[in-house]
C-alpha cells in the first residue's frame, strides 16, 4: 500500500467523522472466562483463546501467557501498525523493521511482600529498529507522529478513568 492508497482508504472515514463526531466513537470489548481448574483466564482474542496465568515470578508454571507480556505485545502491535501507517502516509520507505518493548516489574508489589513496591510496570521502553535510508528529520517526524497516534501508547501515558465492579452471574 502506498500513501495514495492509504489516503483513498481513509478519506471517506475522515469525512464521515468530521460530519458526525459520534460516528468515530467505538467501544472495543474484551472478554475472558475463568478457568475452573487453574489460576488462569481464557481470553477471547478474535482468532483463538489465549490462556493467561500467573507469571513464573509469582508461582506460575510459565505454560500460560503472562498478562504483563500481553500488555507489552499490545503496545508493540499498536506502535508497529501506527509506525507503518505514518511511514506510508509520509512516503518514508522502510525495507524492514522491528518493534521492541521492555517493561520493568517488581513482583514484591504484586505478591504483597513490600508495600512500597509498585504493583505494575515502573518503566517501559519502546524501541524501533528500522532498515531505511530516510533522513534523520524524517525519522524524528515518524517517531513523533507514531507516539502521537498510537492508541496503546497514549493510553499508557494518559490512563483513562477505569471502573471495576463485581456482579453475580
Amino acid at each position: 500500500m502506498n500513501a495514495d492508497d492509504l489516503r483513498a482508504l481513509q478519506a471517506p472515514l475522515k469525512d464521515a467523522y468530521r460530519a458526525d463526531a459520534d460516528a468515530a466513537r467505538v467501544t472495543l470489548k474484551a472478554r475472558g472466562e475463568l478457568d475452573s481448574d487453574a489460576i488462569a483466564c481464557k481470553v477471547e482474542t478474535g482468532r483463538a483463546l489465549a490462556a493467561a496465568g500467573l507469571h513464573p515470578a509469582t508461582g506460575g508454571s510459565g505454560l500460560e501467557l503472562c498478562s504483563g507480556d500481553m500488555l507489552l505485545e499490545a503496545l508493540v502491535a499498536c506502535a508497529g501498525v501506527t509506525l507503518k501507517a505514518v511511514a506510508t502516509a509520509l512516503a518514508i520507505p522502510l525495507r524492514s523493521g522491528r518493534v521492541l518493548a521492555e517493561g520493568d516489574l517488581d513482583f514484591r508489589g504484586t505478591l504483597g511482600v513490600a508495600r512500597d513496591a509498585a504493583v505494575g510496570f515502573t518503566d517501559i521502553r519502546l524501541t524501533f529498529e528500522l532498515d531505511t535510508d530516510a533522513q534523520q528529520d524524517q525519522l524524528d517526524t515518524l517517531l513523533k507522529l507514531t507516539e502521537r497516534y498510537c492508541v496503546v501508547l497514549q493510553t499508557l501515558r494518559r490512563p483513562p478513568a477505569i471502573e471495576a465492579n463485581i456482579s453475580r452471574a
